[in-house]
């Protein structure tokens, strides 16, 4: 047995990044998946751990949420929550990024909303409720926004299967 197969492969090794690092120092568990193309920072995080991460995040400076939405694995995988997050201050020419990610069992989605710390989450969260299902405990007005209240399930998850048609009714 030679060394080399015992060993894992460079390639296989995740490097942690900077903001993963500091969640761990300050004790918060966490996980560092690989950097994306752009080569920005991604955490994996649970969901019961996703407030005291972010407001810890929000208080280390990353004051801007940019980007919150949310991604369907495929059919019977799981569905997961996005948050892309910068740390926007005056003397500095490129804002820090990071972005985290919360992976939610498909049949019971729940995730705490985090509008409390970002107000920009408000209309990002319900625009992930609306099209994958995802529930934001604690959010102020989680509702449809882009499809009729009473439409039956989540238009963007991959298994989603349309109506026939739609009636719409008592429309004026």
């Amino acid at each position: 047995m030679s060394e080399e197969t015992s060993q894992p492969s460079p390639a296989a090794i995740t490097p942690v990044g900077e903001v993963s690092t500091w969640l761990s120092e300050n004790g918060f568990d966490n996980e560092s998946l690989e950097k994306d193309h752009l080569g920005v920072e991604i955490v994996k995080v649970e969901a019961d751990f996703l407030l005291p991460i972010c407001a810890a995040l929000y208080a280390y400076g990353f004051n801007y949420l940019q980007c919150q939405g949310g991604i369907d694995l495929g059919p019977g995988q799981q569905l997961v929550s996005f948050y892309h997050l910068l740390k926007v201050t005056d003397n500095v020419d490129k804002p820090v990024e990071v972005r985290l990610k919360v992976f939610l069992p498909r049949d019971n989605p729940l995730v705490p909303s985090v509008f409390w710390i970002w107000k920009a989450a408000d209309w990002q969260e319900r625009e992930t409720y609306d099209m994958y299902g995802i529930i934001y405990q604690g959010h102020p007005n989680l509702k449809r926004i882009l499809m009729p209240e009473d439409w039956v399930g989540w238009p963007l998850r991959k298994d989603y299967i349309s109506p026939e048609f739609y009636e719409l009714q008592d429309a004026y």
